[in-house]
């Protein structure tokens, strides 16, 4: 199925719905907004960055958004994206209970991508029944990721983080944001922990990778990008790249 125009999620009582669809499918721009069901975004090529709640989420072409039943969400493309959604009677998934990143496995992405195609006829037949049962059973084991950029419902926080998405390359320590502030270094620290559940470190490194991978994934190369976060040199992007994703930026982009 590849059109969103003509179908409503919400009134579907298939046990999964899949659609496939391009950037200009979404175009516009789609508010907050929530399903009954169950929502796992996937791109097929390109990359897609889901606001929900109050987390930035990047997902890459190897990789899937998990959106719980109910959540707000808001989904945006990549320039030329295809993706795939995946609307998902949760009763018939253990899925899990929280907003996530989940590892896409290339027999998975095919199941998918064969559902995409498939006519209403063919969704009823017998083998298409037992194929998703066979999916539901595999998509509970996708290991989960971690490629989000929490924000805060503090507004103090959420200044901070919003200079720094206009900025990635800001380098200022957490002292400094503090002062800038008005709060004691000890006050902003603790507030960043209570709020993100990171050390203010891991809070700006979570969003160096979203930034990355966004214009890695564009075509930008590593040392641009590097350059661009305001790292003293190539290694030590990568190291921090490694670090957080368990590969170098050239080999993670290059399985995506």
């Amino acid at each position: 199925m590849n059109d969103m125009d003509y179908f409503d999620p919400d009134s579907s009582g298939a046990p999964i719905d899949v659609l496939f669809l391009t950037a200009p499918d979404l175009a516009f721009d789609v508010p907050l907004h929530s399903h009954r069901r169950g929502q796992l975004v996937m791109p097929v090529t390109g990359s897609m960055t889901c606001e929900v709640e109050d987390e930035i989420w990047m997902v890459p072409s190897e990789s899937a958004m998990w959106i719980p039943t109910g959540l707000p969400h808001r989904n945006t493309p990549a320039a030329s994206a295809t993706f795939c959604f995946v609307f998902i009677e949760t009763s018939r998934a253990a899925m899990p209970e929280k907003s996530c990143t989940l590892a896409v496995s290339p027999l998975i992405r095919e199941m998918i991508l064969h559902l995409a195609r498939i006519s209403p006829a063919e969704a009823g037949q017998e083998q298409t029944c037992q194929l998703v049962n066979l999916l539901f059973s595999m998509m509970a084991q996708m290991p989960a990721e971690r490629l989000n950029f929490p924000l805060s419902k503090d507004a103090r926080l959420r200044q901070v983080a919003s200079m720094l998405l206009a900025d990635p390359a800001d380098r200022r320590p957490a002292r400094e944001w503090a002062a800038f502030l008005a709060l004691s270094e000890r006050t902003f620290t603790r507030l960043v922990v209570k709020e993100t559940g990171l050390t203010f470190g891991l809070w700006r490194r979570q969003l160096h990778i979203v930034v990355s991978l966004q214009r890695l994934l564009a075509g930008g190369s590593v040392q641009s990008v590097s350059e661009q976060l305001g790292y003293e040199s190539v290694s030590a992007f990568i190291t921090m790249f490694k670090k957080a994703l368990g590969k170098s930026p050239k080999r993670y982009i290059g399985q995506a």
